[in-house]
């Protein structure tokens, strides 16, 4: 090799790496200036709050306002479509409106041998790019087809983690989300040049769910056009279908009222976040896979997230750890992965500061707890332990 190239390759060799570019490149400098100046004034940590009702009250209201989704109440008139004998617990196919012009379908799961009101759970399925099924892929069902199978044993170590609780004698309320299974894109009434691909495959087949999948993936972007022209917000839907999922779950006579929690991974746990958050009535919250403040998100890991968790004018107010926290001192664990690709170490270290220094502050520390797993983005079984044994403490007498 000749002296000039060795020259040269020692160089490069010696050259300072080229600095990271941002998502949005050199549009971040004043994107992120913009967000240092919110000043979050209903957090917590914002100011002296001599009586935190009033300031959930207050962060409640303001993010209702903000979530844009206020929609004609839902009537009762849930009906059973289905009914399946497992083991430890009977499953229950339902369906009830969540709003006067729409419905959901849910698994409920209730453990045998009952004697008085139980606690319960309402379990918040994931994203996942997966929206042929919702609840399916957090509760067991019979013969599920090999692409669900696959992201059942990837993302949660091949066990559900509905029914790892309902036999651990909690009630469980496994809904489907907007744009997931019951309420998925209703690719029969799209426009043709939307479903080109997916009308010359099988109904129900692997390849045809794979193509439906890749299909609402990219119908993504013009939902979220349709629903901001409309003057709402993707989070305010999902918020406001979870919380009439609470509703339909107090009227079950195996439910306990004064003993619910909530529990979801990735878009399950933004959900769960908001859900803990928003309705009192949820004394137990776990977020899993889902807890940064956005700020942290926004150089170099926009790209890794979907429409469904933007909230236009809510970082000027509160961010992310603060609205988990309107419902502090009440039981809270987050769930986080330290190989995690979709955040980075320092936002999730960060949402774990600010969450603890609030239950501090409240006097109450014992009843916030942060762990992290060696994993990719999941909820594997020693998570799902965990999240149970904190139910368990905290949700039964």
């Amino acid at each position: 090799m000749s002296y000039p190239l060795l020259m040269l390759l020692s160089a490069l060799a010696q050259a300072p790496a080229e600095p990271p570019r941002s998502d949005v490149g050199s549009y971040f400098n004043f994107l992120d200036a913009y967000a240092a100046k919110s000043t979050h004034p209903l957090s917590f940590l914002s100011g002296n709050w001599p009586d935190p009702e009033a300031w959930r009250k207050q962060g409640r209201d303001k993010m209702f306002e903000i979530l844009l989704y206020h929609p004609d109440p839902a009537p009762r008139d849930a009906i059973v479509l289905e009914t399946t004998k497992k083991d430890g617990y009977t499953r229950y196919l339902v369906r009830y409106s969540i709003t006067a012009d729409r419905k959901t379908d849910a698994y409920l799961l209730v453990p045998e041998g009952l004697t008085k009101p139980a606690p319960a759970v309402v379990a918040l399925h994931c994203h996942s790019g997966f929206y042929y099924f919702g609840k399916e892929k957090i509760t067991e069902t019979e013969n599920p087809p090999k692409v669900l199978q696959d992201l059942i044993n990837g993302t949660y170590g091949g066990r559900c983690f509905a029914d790892a609780l309902a036999r651990r004698g909690f009630v469980v309320l496994v809904p489907d989300a907007f744009y997931f299974g019951a309420q998925r894109l209703p690719v029969d009434t799209l426009q043709e040049q939307y479903v080109r691909d997916l009308n010359k495959l099988t109904p129900g087949s692997d390849e045809y769910i794979r193509e439906f999948n890749a299909t609402s993936s990219r119908h993504e972007n013009l939902m979220a056009k349709a629903m901001f022209d409309a003057g709402t917000t993707w989070p305010g839907v999902l918020a406001q279908g979870d919380i009439a999922s609470v509703d339909y779950l107090l009227t079950r006579p195996e439910v306990d009222a004064a003993r619910i929690g909530c529990l979801g991974l990735s878009i399950g746990g933004y959900r769960s976040a908001h859900l803990f958050g928003l309705d009192p009535r949820v004394k137990v919250g776990i977020v899993a896979g889902w807890m940064v403040p956005y700020r942290s998100i926004l150089f170099d890991h926009i790209k890794n997230h979907t429409w469904m968790l933007y909230v236009p004018g809510q970082v000027p107010w509160l961010e992310l750890p603060d609205v988990v926290t309107l419902n502090a001192p009440n039981p809270l664990m987050v769930i986080n992965c330290s190989q995690d690709k979709l955040f980075t170490m320092e936002g999730m270290r960060a949402a774990e500061s600010h969450i603890a220094e609030v239950y501090k502050r409240m006097g109450a520390s014992e009843k916030f707890l942060c762990k992290f797993y060696d994993e990719p983005h999941s909820l594997k079984i020693p998570a799902q332990d965990d999240a149970i044994a904190w139910f368990e403490r905290w949700l039964k007498p």
